[in-house]
């Protein structure tokens, strides 16, 4: 039993502490520096709450919280549509075409943050103007010049980037629904869409929880693309938090005030990523 005990932390072992150095300590670090005047070379002071308290105060820090949260909504609500979408057209019966398909929707997700940012920023300033100059349409006018256009410009390249990606987690839960199933709704009388919406859709319930868990919480900690597309633009009117606790860290060198807003920040991701698996796990539990 001694034994048993051993080889279990002892292999064990590396993980948790590589969990520590990476994860654990540097919170604590974090906390640590978030009650303190630190410009990222010496601590000058500490300051206690006053780091917390100041954030109520800072309009740009809530605007940008407010954003990331409007942003994610829209966001997460669309890919999984899309993504759901994608992956009951690529599981038809179509033969090779559907490997071609799937590979075309999952190419995206490849592609770096930084480097889809810039070609979506091509595609707003010069394609979308090139249209509005050729056809007239103001609707393709003056992209990402306004709030307005530029939060959808970053809902339409992060559902471009993820539709994918998730597309791929549905497919691997739509291959696995028992065909029994469907033959027996198909003999019943069901038609396609009955067939989804009352034996699929319930039975890939645990797909709806992982990819919602994905999306969210990557939805949330967006940094690369909103700098490539609008760097925060206009006026700071499309900055996320986490480009926002960025900038305080290292442009404003406040980083102690900067470890107090990503403390807020990572228990609000925390808080709201423990509310959606519980809904979604006991939503697959009364299935």
């Amino acid at each position: 039993m001694k034994n048993t005990s051993f080889s279990y932390w002892a292999f064990l072992a590396p993980c948790l502490i590589a969990i520590f150095f990476s994860l654990v300590l540097p919170i604590l670090i974090g906390v640590y520096y978030s009650f303190t005047k630190y410009n990222g070379f010496e601590v000058s002071e500490f300051v206690g709450l006053e780091n917390y308290k100041k954030l109520i105060s800072d309009t740009q820090f809530l605007d940008s919280l407010w954003f990331t949260t409007k942003f994610s909504v829209v966001s997460v609500v669309l890919i999984n549509i899309i993504g759901l979408t994608l992956a009951l057209l690529v599981t038809q019966k179509l033969g090779k075409i559907n490997t071609i398909f799937r590979t075309i929707y999952f190419m995206p997700n490849l592609i770096g943050g930084i480097i889809l940012g810039f070609i979506w920023q091509f595609i707003f300033l010069k394609v979308f103007k090139g249209i509005a100059e050729f056809t007239g349409l103001e609707l393709f006018d003056g992209w990402l010049a306004t709030p307005e256009t530029g939060f959808w410009g970053l809902v339409i390249l992060y559902i471009w980037q993820m539709s994918g990606y998730i597309m791929v987690i549905y497919i691997s839960f739509l291959n696995n629904v028992p065909t029994e199933l469907i033959e027996a709704a198909s003999i019943d009388g069901a038609n396609a869409w009955q067939r989804f919406w009352k034996v699929k859709f319930h039975l890939i319930a645990p797909a709806f929880t992982i990819s919602l868990f994905l999306t969210l919480s990557n939805a949330f900690k967006i940094y690369d693309q909103n700098m490539a597309l609008t760097n925060g633009g206009p006026f700071g009117k499309t900055e996320m938090a986490t480009m926002n606790i960025y900038n305080t860290a290292f442009k404003v060198q406040q980083m102690g005030y900067a470890q107090a807003k990503a403390m807020v920040f990572l228990i609000i991701i925390a808080v709201i990523s423990a509310i959606q698996l519980y809904i979604t796990r006991k939503r697959e539990v009364d299935l």
